[in-house]
């Protein structure tokens, strides 16, 4: 069965490259660049994982993590937060996240810990 990410980042590059790199390795993707996208797109459905960016037009990524992870529908989907900042890294394992990727990403660690949280 066919894995589904959804990808929220502003920078329309990065999620560019990430939804490319991810398409070319299997997955289906949704792709947001605001939590209120986001949002709206988990009516129709719910991936298999999230990876937040924490600096956002809307939100926080770290606190965005936070409200998924308190939902009854999400609080079990595996998150990998990403930053340019290392100093998130915290921040963003105490709200919950799986994971946390510093930017700029190795395309194929990135890709080795989303195998690892989708295993699980």
């Amino acid at each position: 069965m066919i894995k589904r990410i959804h990808v929220l980042e502003d920078d329309e590059d990065i999620r560019y490259i990430i939804g490319v790199l991810l398409k070319d390795e299997g997955y289906e993707l949704q792709l947001s660049s605001t939590f209120s996208e986001l949002k709206g797109k988990l009516k129709d459905s719910v991936p298999d994982l999230f990876i937040l960016d924490v600096m956002l037009p809307d939100g926080d990524g770290a606190e965005i993590c936070k409200d998924l992870k308190t939902d009854m529908f999400t609080k079990h989907i595996p998150i990998i937060v990403m930053s340019a900042n290392d100093q998130n890294r915290e921040l963003s394992i105490a709200a919950g996240a799986d994971d946390y990727v510093s930017k700029p990403f190795d395309i194929d660690y990135i890709v080795k810990r989303i195998k690892k949280l989708l295993v699980k």
